[in-house]
């Protein structure tokens, strides 16, 4: 696993204390794990993403994440409405391990409170969390 130092965390998102990450694109969210998170996890063999049009809330789980390590289970940092899933993910899961916020993005969402995404972590917050835990 890399030091945190070695990791990347784009300015322009924001991050939920479970590790996804959210990044506002006009009326809808894109949603996917960070580069911490695929890091704990190591090597990324399988993405189970929900169907469009499913509906969760905040911090509901909408997936899971299967590494040669273990299965985790993905959750929602912000409640909406399923409009996009990430197919690319079906035949090739390693995007989330090579490219977590661009390629291996998950979902996107139509947001039911559009004010959830304000109260998520800027990056500071975040590597702040990130720090305390490594402690």
């Amino acid at each position: 696993m890399k030091e945190i130092s070695e990791l990347t965390f784009p300015d322009d998102l924001r991050y939920a204390e479970d590790h996804e990450w959210a990044k506002q694109d006009g009326d809808t969210i894109k949603i996917g794990i960070s580069d911490y998170a695929q890091d704990q996890l190591g090597d990324i063999v399988f993405v189970e993403l929900p169907a469009v049009g499913d509906t969760f809330d905040k911090g509901g789980e909408f997936g899971t994440v299967e590494s040669v390590k273990a299965v985790s289970e993905l959750y929602l940092p912000m409640g909406g409405e399923i409009v996009a899933i990430n197919e690319a993910l079906e035949d090739t899961p390693e995007f989330v391990n090579n490219a977590p916020y661009t390629d291996g993005w998950m979902i996107e969402i139509k947001p039911g409170n559009p004010d959830e995404y304000n109260a998520l972590m800027d990056k500071p917050a975040y590597l702040d969390m990130l720090k305390g835990q490594e402690s």
